[in-house]
Formats: C-alpha cells, structure tokens, sequence
C-alpha cells in the first residue's frame, strides 16, 4: 500500500520503517523540520534498537520519506496512520489537540483530492473519541462528501519502547476497530505476515483495551512490589515468592478472574486480603493498592445496590446467593451482603440456590447466614419458576446452569439485572437487560 504516517515519534518512527521494510510504499509527516531532514538523510529521529537500520534501508530503497506537507503525504497515500503524540495535561485529563489538527488536516487534503481514503489513529485515545473527535474532525474539513471519500479506524499499538522493533514482529494480538468489517480487514491486511491472532472489533472496543492493557501492567509492577515490600520486611525471598506464583499459568498468569461482574467473595479471598493488609499494617507498610481491593470489592456491591434501585422495581426474584455457583458456601459471599442490604431498604424478595437448603447447612455456614439474614427461611425456596414469578426484577448472582433458560420463565413486564454475564440472556431480552458492568 501507500500509507501517509503522520507524527514521526516512537510509535510513528517504528511503524513507518516496519511498514517501508515490509514493502509499502510510506510517507512519514511531522511539523517538525529537523526530524524531517533526519529521515530523509536515512536517519532514525528516536533511539530504538534497529530502527536506524530500517530507516536507512527504507530511504535507500526509496520506499520511505518524509515530509511537513499533510497534503502532500494524503496526496501521495491511500491510508494514513495517525500516531501523533496524547500527553497528560496537569488534571490528568488527555491531550488530544494534536490528533484533532491532523484530522483536520487529513480532511482538507481528501477533500482537495477528491479520492477515497482511510484514517487510522494509532495514538492512544479513550473510548468515544473515534466518534466524539476523530470523526467530526475529518468530517467538518472533507465537506459534505466525507461519508463517501473518508474510512476510519482504531489501530492501538502495544510497543515498548527499547524493544519496539521486536514487539512490532511479534505482536501478542492486532487490534483494529471499525465502523464497517471491510475497513477492519483492510487495515489488518497491513499485518498479515505477523503472529498472533486478527481481532477485528468495534471503534469503542479497540479504543479501551489499550487502556485496559496498560492499566493491568502498571497493576502488576505494583502488586508485585506490595507483595515484595510485605516479603521483605517478614524476612521471605520476593523472587523466589513471585517465581512459584507465576509458575501458576492455570489461575494466577491467565484468562482466569479477568471477566468484569460481581464482587469476590467466599471463604478464603477476603480472609487472606483482610490479614495480609493487617500484616502490612504491623510491619508499618504502605500498601496502597492491597489495602483497595476489599473497599474495591464493597463497591461492587454498592453499585449492584445502585442499579437495582435505578429499576424501580419493589418485588425481587433473587436466583443463585452462594458466592459462585456449584457451592453453597455462602460465607462472605457479596450475594449475601447484596440481599441483606436489599432486605434492609424494605424490597419484597424472594430467593431461589438449588444448591442452598437451609436444613443441610451445618456449623460456620449456617452460624454465618442465620446472623446475617435470621429469617432466610422465610424467603428461600427451591421452586426456580415460582421465584422467578415472584419478581419484577429478576437478578441473577451466580452462573448456575438452570439460568440460562431464564428467557423462557419470565413475562414481558420482568426485567432482568445479571452479576455474571448468563450467555444469551441479553440477546434473548433485548432492553429487559441489564448488566452489573457491561
């Protein structure tokens, strides 16, 4: 292809050499004249690991240049790649400005060439700014023909920087979100010869898992430090802690507690976080983040709370109150906590746990659910239909299987608040569905 890559930073720089040397025709633009000169002289504007290379190959070859004309690199391009740079203002607020006057520009040159062409922003941007910025940008400086000329997607990128070269070969995922699947594949066609999957998405989707990626790295360096600070003081080997606990590739480096729903609960997550915050606290030891996961936690709930009441709903057919389903653990579990709060605001409930039979629960189990809620008996049954018909709110707390059918119990005045997600249940119920976080 012909591609125009405007902003000749990290991203732009790597992106553009990586593209000349896989044989695309490529364009680099940056207001700045002195990275200009550099690369067309065959020379890398950043400091990055094989870049200088790639440049000085890709001029010597005449597949890469550069320009300060946004018109002349659309001129000479069918696709641009905006990676221009989205600083931090003082607030915290991103600084989108730059991203904005390229699409204004990229508008003006397609409307002045009157030919077809596909905007790509690479620059890290939050979700909605494809359709709150991007789009009109382009759109007030094309004209009235911008629906027919202009193509737009989301292309975020996952380099680091000092291996950036190398994670562009080998990207653990390519990410392209699109209004149109033509769009999509046409921009993935760019990287066809890479590993890893081909995720073709919406404009939105695309936008946030940059941000959800990064925000789970920085996750990471600081659990592993509060947990290295904690190991330290108590006079343990963090290393040799944080190599057995990535060992773990079926729970602890995995897929595996990383679905957005309800809050954790049962016998063992809140224990172990309540008393390794307290052990923090006895060795004198700020651990911001360990001590946030259970008011985190709390929050859920409180947000599970919110949304029932956005309802307006007094009668509640309550399915599934141990922790997870296939238990009847029901200690800590946020289910409870949700139910007793209900309770406490004077809604009508009813619950139905298959697995949950007051008769059978015995010693700290029973201790713990007849102290919370002392006349559960009084509301659980076992009769999922005639629970369900008890409720105009109908809200699932755990996945156990029966649920899934839900669709076909219900009447079309229920509405319906999910915890965990029951697959096709939103599909089945349209807007009688509602989600916890989705």
């Amino acid at each position: 292809m012909r591609i125009a890559v405007f902003g000749l930073g990290y991203v732009g720089i790597v992106s553009a050499a990586c593209l000349a040397r896989d044989g695309h025709q490529v364009i680099g633009v940056d207001p700045q004249r002195e990275k200009v000169d550099l690369v067309n002289a065959g020379r890398t504007p950043i400091v990055e690991q094989y870049v200088g290379e790639l440049v000085g190959e890709g001029v010597a070859a005449g597949r890469l240049a550069a320009t300060t004309s946004a018109a002349e690199a659309v001129a000479k391009s069918e696709m641009s790649l905006v990676c221009v740079g989205t600083p931090s203002r003082k607030n915290g607020s991103l600084d989108v400005g730059a991203v904005e006057r390229v699409c204004e520009e990229i508008g003006a040159a397609v409307r002045a060439g009157g030919v077809s062409h596909t905007v790509v922003i690479r620059s890290t941007i939050l979700p909605g700014t494809m359709r709150g910025l991007v789009i009109p940008a382009l759109e007030r400086t094309a004209g009235p023909a911008a629906p027919d000329l202009l193509k737009v997607a989301n292309n975020p990128e996952f380099l680091r920087e000092s291996t950036a070269v190398y994670d562009y070969d080998n990207p653990p995922k390519t990410v392209v979100g699109a209004a149109d699947p033509a769009t999509a594949e046409r921009v993935l066609a760019l990287y066809e010869a890479l590993p890893g999957p081909k995720i073709a998405t919406r404009l939105e989707v695309a936008e946030m898992v940059k941000y959800a990626d990064n925000a789970w790295h920085a996750t990471k360096v600081a659990f592993a430090n509060e947990i290295g600070n904690i190991a330290k003081a108590a006079g343990v080997d963090s290393w040799e802690v944080m190599d057995i606990f990535c060992r773990d590739e079926k729970l602890n480096i995995s897929s595996y507690y990383l679905r957005p729903g309800f809050a954790f609960g049962g016998s063992c997550l809140p224990k172990d976080v309540r008393a390794l915050a307290y052990k923090g606290r006895e060795l004198d030891l700020e651990l911001p983040l360990l001590n946030a996961l259970l008011p985190t936690n709390a929050a859920q709930v409180e947000r599970a709370l919110e949304l029932v009441a956005a309802a307006d709903r007094r009668r509640i057919a309550f399915l599934g109150i141990s922790f997870k389903s296939g238990t009847d653990d029901l200690r800590e579990s946020p289910q409870v906590a949700l139910v007793e709060r209900l309770i406490g605001k004077g809604y009508d409930l009813r619950i139905y746990d298959r697995n949950v039979h007051l008769a059978r629960l015995v010693g700290a189990n029973r201790a713990y659910i007849e102290e919370v809620i002392p006349h559960i008996a009084d509301i659980l049954s076992d009769d999922l239909a005639g629970t369900v018909a008890h409720g105009d709110l109908v809200v699932i707390g755990n996945a156990a299987p029966e649920f899934k059918g839900l669709a076909e119990l219900m009447r079309p005045d229920q509405q319906v608040l999910d915890l965990v997600r029951v697959a096709g249940l939103r599909e089945a119920l349209g807007n009688r569905y509602d989600g916890v976080n989705w």
